[in-house]
């Protein structure tokens, strides 16, 4: 243990000198502020509710969408292959958590929505969720808050800009 009571925990930051480059710092510092987040939040999910993040964010994806979604939509909002989405949804489909039915338009596509047991489980995990983010941004004001969002939008823009400049040069 350290100072505080907590636990010494390795972070991205930990090596970082003053000599280095303020992007480096802000990188590293926003690398580990979000894995900080990450973990705590993977840790309460499996605590509270016996579930994981993926699972979760499929829930939400589902409970945010208006009507039935496919599994090749749900797994491109989630940024993984549709194999792991298959045996996640397989996984919440037999816990009574989602539907899965063939496509209308196509029997191939397989159409998938929360059940209301889903829809009821998700609502009580977001809750709780919604108060553990609060709770580990507690300190920082609304206007901080504000402050910050509106930096990380910059950040964002900036991002993809690079991007944008990134790919045209490597087309040329």
């Amino acid at each position: 243990m350290v100072e505080g009571g907590h636990f010494e925990r390795k972070d991205y930051e930990s090596g970082v000198q003053t000599q280095d480059g303020m992007e480096l710092r802000v990188w590293l510092r926003l690398l580990t502020c979000t894995n900080l987040l990450d973990t705590e939040v993977r840790t309460r999910l499996k605590q509270t509710a016996d579930t994981t993040l993926p699972r979760f964010d499929i829930l939400a994806q589902l409970e945010r969408h208006v009507g039935p979604m496919s599994m090749g939509e749900l797994s491109k909002r989630l940024m993984v292959s549709n194999g792991n989405v298959t045996g996640l949804i397989d996984r919440l489909a037999g816990e009574g958590l989602v539907d899965r039915k063939p496509s209308p338009n196509d029997r191939r596509v397989q159409m998938v929505s929360l059940t209301k047991k889903g829809a009821k489980s998700f609502s009580n995990i977001a809750e709780n969720h919604r108060t553990w983010v609060g709770d580990m941004m507690a300190d920082l004001s609304p206007d901080e808050m504000n402050g910050l969002y509106e930096l990380l939008a910059r950040l964002k823009a900036s991002i993809l800009a690079a991007e944008d400049k990134n790919s045209l040069e490597a087309a040329e």
